[in-house]
């Protein structure tokens, strides 16, 4: 067994075109460290619908070179037989260890196959690349980035042509072609060949930033702005002075991108204590908001004064705003969301006589919704321009929660107070999640497996009126692992996570509201009833 192991292990080594993994690699075989090996060569990272994603190191477990050339091989092979052989493919990448290697490396793989392969000039917001795809009329684009994954992580996330993340069946038809591939030797890699883009794609996309702003709307609401040591920085401060806002106060620790996060333990603005140096800084300027984006800023986060102190506002908060927002300057088209996001939406949508629909997870699916005006999910991800950026992105929903801000600012009223009016006119919408971190896998496996099982028949004391095994799909959704229950006035969704070892649960419990005299009361009985749904579903979960 262990000769074996030493032997796939060597193998690798012989083909790994990396020095720093090679000598992680060699010293892993040199020190008989079977554990470790068998952990690094027990598989290979699967290639699915986010693409890769995994910790950084040696061996087909690991994000590396070699199993970056691998993959870009597997999208060529792909490409080619769907007829794409002589078509673009343009690849951008962030900040964070080996992603501008990864990045070379698929041009190198593209160029190699007989593709024309496009990089970016340097490290940008993912959104960046989703527009370059369809502005240079791009058959596949490539982004390399862990988005909000811990330092030690990277990933790679592969588009089509139509500027869309992939989704079944071509994660499996990529997969197949990357499977296919039992060599690096085989794999062509020339040294040149390839264009690196100028900043003619980032000025295009710039100028595209305006249009999702009224002409005439004021500019006004000042903002306190962390980049959470990504590649969102220049972008926003550039698109931010052409839009004509004030510019934004930098939380100077956390404004240049560094791969190794040193202020955050995790650098995603929803885990605890990320916006602590953004809150401090709101606290010495007072500005009227927070923004954040994630490390490759395709996710927005904005932050209001709550009384005395700052709170992050809920993903779901900021969908519903901007939803607002956009009904109150006329937009039309389909608004869409997934099926963990506040059913608020659907709500306003219907208010305003505007087309309304859910899709599964991921904006990947959002993405692919016809008639697409407005998408967003509670993850911080919102999609206010679809015709130029078929994806979530963190600069120009920045730019439109900005932009509300100020018109509010200029009627004397804040973001809370528009909160309340949607509250008081729609019923309050209070969403929560539980979300459990594992180091074992098997131990999600087994709370999904419990909770089919035996179903819970109430939670906090609300009868479930509908439960639905998500596996099966519905009339309106492919099959996905998850789990839905309806209750009488709330909702609950649980799932693994298609990027992190986590089992999320997603819960939703919506309150009548009479008057804005009755808000106090309903939000104190919404907090109720999400702690006590909380503590009924760990239980049944077993987690």
């Amino acid at each position: 067994m262990h000769d074996e192991l030493i032997a796939r292990a060597k193998a690798w080594l012989a083909e790994d075109p990396d020095a720093d993994t090679r000598d992680e690699l060699a010293k892993l075989i040199d020190a008989g460290d079977h554990a470790e090996l068998a952990a690094r060569f027990s598989g290979t990272l699967q290639f699915g619908t986010a693409g890769l994603r995994g910790e950084l190191g040696a061996g087909p477990m690991r994000m590396n070179r070699s199993v970056v050339i691998r993959a870009a091989a597997g999208l060529a092979a792909y490409l080619k037989a769907k007829g794409h052989g002589d078509g673009l493919v343009v690849i951008g990448y962030d900040a964070r260890h080996k992603s501008a290697d990864f990045a070379r490396d698929t041009a190198a793989v593209m160029t190699g196959a007989g593709l024309r392969a496009a990089l970016l000039p340097r490290p940008l917001p993912t959104p960046v690349l989703a527009f370059a795809i369809r502005h240079l009329g791009a058959v596949a684009g490539v982004e390399v980035t862990a988005s909000h994954n811990p330092p030690r992580d990277n990933g790679y996330k592969v588009y089509l042509g139509d500027g869309s993340q992939i989704v079944p069946p071509a994660d499996a038809e990529i997969a197949a072609e990357i499977d296919a591939i039992t060599t690096l030797t085989a794999v062509s890699r020339p040294d040149a060949g390839w264009d690196t883009l100028d900043d003619g794609v980032l000025e295009a996309y710039l100028a595209r930033t305006d249009a999702v702003l009224s002409p005439d709307s004021p500019r006004i609401a000042r903002t306190v702005y962390t980049a959470m040591h990504g590649v969102g920085k220049d972008v926003l401060l550039a698109a931010f002075a052409r839009a004509g806002f004030p510019e934004p106060v930098l939380v100077a620790e956390q404004a240049e991108p560094d791969p190794d996060f040193p202020t955050v333990a995790f650098p995603n603005p929803e885990e605890p204590g990320a916006m602590d140096l953004a809150f401090a800084k709101a606290r010495e300027t007072n500005p009227d908001l927070v923004i954040a984006n994630d490390p490759d800023a395709d996710r927005c986060a904005a932050a209001v004064k709550d009384g005395t102190d700052w709170r992050m506002l809920r993903g779901d908060e900021v969908g519903a705003l901007l939803a607002a927002h956009l009904v109150r300057r006329g937009a039309r088209g389909t608004f869409a969301e997934s099926i963990v996001s506040s059913s608020l939406l659907g709500r306003i949508a219907e208010k305003a006589g505007l087309p309304y629909e859910e899709t599964l997870t991921g904006f990947k699916w959002i993405a692919r919704v016809e008639g697409l005006r407005y998408g967003y999910e509670e993850a911080l991800g919102y999609c206010v321009d679809p015709d130029g950026v078929r994806d979530k992105d963190g600069i120009t929903a920045a730019l439109l929660i900005t932009e509300l801000a100020s018109q509010l600012k200029s009627e004397g009223r804040t973001l809370l107070d528009l909160l309340d009016d949607l509250a008081v006119e729609h019923g309050l919408h209070a969403t929560d999640q539980l979300s459990v971190r594992v180091q074992d896998l098997s131990l999600i496996a087994a709370a999904m497996r419990r909770l089919r099982e035996q179903p819970p028949t109430a939670l906090a004391g609300l009868p479930i009126t509908k439960s639905e095994d998500l596996t099966q799909g519905t009339d309106t959704l492919p099959p996905t692992d998850g789990l839905r229950y309806t209750l009488d006035g709330a909702r609950v969704i649980v799932r693994p996570s298609g990027t992190e070892p986590k089992l999320k649960c997603y819960l939703e419990v919506v309150v009548p509201v009479a008057a804005h005299a009755d808000l106090p009361a309903a939000r104190a009985r919404a907090t109720e009833l999400l702690a006590s749904i909380k503590r009924d579903l760990s239980a049944a979960a077993g987690i």
